[in-house]
Parts: structure tokens; sequence; C-alpha cells
């Protein structure tokens, strides 16, 4: 069972992530840190997750993204 701070902090971190996804949608691309490119046999390419754009959308984002899209195919 969680507890009672358990839970309040679980709403608070909640509560948190959703302003931060709708605030700053964007996020640093894991894979190169936000530099755009990732070392690889002491070479330094672009990297591949990003695509050398040093950003990726935040998967709260993304989800809200999908949800939107099907809310507004259904009620059209």
């Amino acid at each position: 069972m969680l507890t009672l701070a358990a839970c309040v902090s679980l709403v608070g971190w909640l509560g948190y992530y959703l302003v931060l996804c709708a605030v700053r949608p964007f996020g640093k691309c894991r894979r190169c840190d936000g530099s755009g490119t990732v070392e690889r046999f002491r070479k330094t390419r672009t990297c591949p997750r990003c695509r050398g754009k040093r950003l990726r959308l935040r998967l709260g984002r993304r989800a809200h993204n999908v949800w939107r899209r099907t809310h507004e195919a259904g009620t059209r």
C-alpha cells in the first residue's frame, strides 16, 4: 500500500510533468545529450536518434498529441 506521503509526492510529480510537457514539449536527446553528434569508433557522426536536431518530443507530449488527434477524429 502507498502511504499518504507517497501518494502526495506521486500526484505532485505528475502535475509537474504535465506542466513541463505543456510549457516545454521538447527535451534534450538522450543519446547524444543534446549535442547532435555521437562518437563511435573514434569518429563523430550525426546522432541517428534525433538526426542532429538535438531535441526529442517528450513521452507525455506524444501521448497528449495522440489523444488529441483521436478525439478530434471521433468528434467531427
